[in-house]
């Protein structure tokens, strides 16, 4: 009976290691089935888009119109300033140009103004003789002389101009004092030089934006000239001693603010005011017959300082 009942137990434990074996066998399977589903996992799914085959093809179309539009937009909005936050303080307004007042913008403004200094070398050709302009207010005749002149003038000048440009219209323009002194030799005639020093104003007509500006002067003086009527020259000149007038016009070419030409004509008289001629006695005196010629005359004009229009 012993041996009887000890059989079934002797049995189950000789199964139980081959259960045991069996269940780690399944297990350990198990884990390589879940590694290589993990394994699978990983791959790549390729999608499927429906619409892509079923949608309206018109509609398609028109959305793949608008978002190049919608892009544009949004590409603008971004480019404008401030549209995006935090850019408005890093942004500055764009700044408006006002256009310049036609006052300011003529540049004959930095050539004319008050108080410029400029120096003026000129010099002349005077070969025609005319008639004195007034003699027929001081009751000479209006005649011309036999004996005929050439005066070639140097004149050296000081020119200050009195103010800026003002004036209507083609009277619009400035003036200026001259100060001058003046070496001339007289290639005709029987005098041979002559001394003088005058001084006189002139008026430049000046247009807005022109480099040329037309002008007229006035010059009055004091002279030497050495005389020969008293060495019994008919209708030479009766006394050292004389005074003269100089008038001109002409144009000035500016080429900067400091630099210019001149060229024009200029009258040119020399006399003595009748000073040498006595007063009725005919042994008192030697007549003075005067000098009065015209011809063209060039000049240039230099800045001595360089003082800008608004520093003074």
């Amino acid at each position: 009976m012993r041996i009887l009942f000890l059989t079934p137990l002797i049995c189950a434990v000789s199964w139980f290691p081959q259960a045991v074996a069996s269940i780690d066998g399944t297990n350990r399977l198990g884990e390589d089935a879940m590694r290589k589903t993990r394994e699978t996992e990983t791959c790549v799914v390729p999608t499927f888009n429906g619409l892509q085959y079923f949608a309206d093809p018109a509609a398609i179309s028109g959305q793949a119109t608008r978002d190049p539009q919608m892009s544009h937009l949004e590409a603008t909005k971004s480019a404008v300033p401030g549209s995006n936050p935090g850019e408005g303080s890093n942004v500055s307004p764009p700044i408006e140009r006002v256009p310049a007042s036609p006052n300011l913008a003529d540049f004959n403004r930095d050539i004319y103004y008050r108080n410029k200094l400029e120096f003026s070398l000129d010099g002349g050709w005077l070969p025609i003789n005319v008639p004195f302009p007034l003699d027929v207010f001081v009751g000479d005749v209006y005649n011309t002389y036999p004996l005929k002149y050439t005066l070639v003038p140097i004149i050296a000048s000081l020119r200050w101009h009195m103010g800026g440009v003002s004036g209507p219209l083609f009277l619009r323009g400035n003036f200026d004092l001259t100060l001058s002194g003046s070496v001339t030799t007289i290639p005709r005639g029987p005098e041979s030089r002559y001394f003088s020093y005058i001084m006189g104003i002139r008026r430049n007509f000046v247009r807005r934006n022109w480099r040329a500006a037309p002008y007229f002067d006035v010059r009055l003086g004091v002279g030497n000239i050495d005389a020969k009527g008293r060495q019994g020259v008919l209708y030479a000149q009766g006394e050292d001693l004389t005074f003269t007038v100089n008038m001109g016009s002409g144009v000035r070419y500016n080429f900067s603010p400091r630099y210019s030409i001149s060229a024009g004509l200029n009258f040119m008289h020399i006399s003595n005011l009748d000073l040498s001629q006595g007063n009725g006695k005919p042994s008192w005196g030697v007549r003075n017959y005067g000098i009065n010629v015209y011809g063209p005359m060039v000049g240039l004009d230099i800045q001595l300082r360089r003082h800008p229009r608004d520093a003074q």
